[in-house]
């Protein structure tokens, strides 16, 4: 598993609207400009957050992104799976289900089915919330 750029600029503009967002909704200049993200590659991740439902935008003046829960309601897993292809282990848990040829004499499948549910649990079980908990400690 390899997260891409989107998918890690995304988790940076998530937590930031965030952290900034309270009664204002928080525009993609700002953004761009705390995380040091070319404003154009954050619309294009913006968009997907919003098609998906993560995010809410609001025009005119005062507009911007907010979220649309509570960071505690976001887990990392669900703002990845809007970014990325895919978060499994290998290739061929990207293909349709027991479309592999070796399906049923794989030596090592059930070790990479293992290893999907320990990274599918983490990134479910992992919160924009938990995210920001921590990085309140470190300060």
């Amino acid at each position: 598993m390899k997260v891409s750029t989107k998918g890690r600029y995304a988790l940076r503009l998530m937590l930031d609207i965030a952290v900034n967002s309270g009664e204002d909704a928080v525009t993609v200049k700002d953004i761009s400009l705390r995380q040091n993200i070319s404003e154009k590659y954050l619309e294009r991740i913006v968009n997907s957050l919003v098609k998906a439902g993560l995010l809410i935008g609001q025009r005119g003046f005062s507009g911007g992104y907010k979220l649309v829960k509570h960071p505690s309601e976001y887990s990392v897993g669900s703002i990845l799976k809007v970014t990325e292809s895919s978060v499994a282990p290998v290739a061929c848990f990207d293909m349709e289900k027991d479309s592999c040829n070796s399906c049923d004499t794989c030596v090592t499948l059930q070790f990479w089915k293992g290893l999907d549910k320990v990274v599918d649990d983490y990134l479910n079980g992992t919160t924009l919330q938990d995210l920001l908990d921590r990085t309140c400690k470190k300060q």
